[in-house]
């Protein structure tokens, strides 16, 4: 069985270690964790790793933010992966900073990127695993806090909850989405 992982983020140095690409984050970790590398491809990074029978095929969109959904889209044909089989991992700010929550399908709840896989998809009936990065800003300074770095203590929130995405995503493809909803998502 093959799935389709897409970590949501910006390229660029720029962008790197901010709130906004935990999702290159939570993918970094689980291809260092696997000893494997990304190459770069059409629309993105993209890594194969195989555990235990299954597939995954992992994509850092190199399409920015706001337009992942081309990405996605891309490598779901090229791949030939049903949207079920599709997890898109992504920051939350509606989330305290490092909880997780998994859910089967939803709404956008503002995210661009989410919004636009929505849109290239057609559907919003696919898996996400938002990872919360708080929002301890000023009114009017979102983009700032999705673009800024994680403090210190931040950091200390949200590397261990890496892991525990890395460990939720193998899950999702193991044991299906509602059993990891169950075992992952906190109370």
């Amino acid at each position: 069985m093959k799935y389709l992982i897409a970590g949501l983020g910006n390229i660029g140095a720029e962008y790197a270690n901010t709130r906004h690409n935990i999702g290159f984050m939570v993918l970094d970790a689980l291809a260092g964790a696997s000893n494997i590398a990304f190459s770069d491809a059409r629309y993105g990074a993209v890594a194969e790793l195989r555990h235990k029978g299954r597939t995954f095929v992992l994509l850092k969109p190199s399409t920015y933010m706001n337009l992942s959904g081309k990405a996605v889209r891309y490598w779901m044909q090229e791949e030939r992966i049903p949207i079920e089989k599709l997890l898109v991992v992504l920051d939350d700010i509606a989330l305290p900073t490092g909880k997780l929550r998994l859910r089967a399908s939803g709404s956008d709840g503002g995210h661009n990127g989410l919004k636009n896989i929505d849109q290239m998809l057609g559907s919003n009936q696919y898996a996400r695993l938002r990872i919360g990065v708080g929002n301890e800003f000023a009114k009017g300074h979102q983009i700032d806090h999705v673009l800024g770095q994680f403090t210190s203590d931040e950091q200390q929130l949200i590397q261990p909850q890496i892991k525990r995405a890395t460990d939720a995503v193998l899950c999702f493809g193991l044991q299906g989405v509602a059993r990891t909803m169950n075992l992952y998502n906190q109370k």
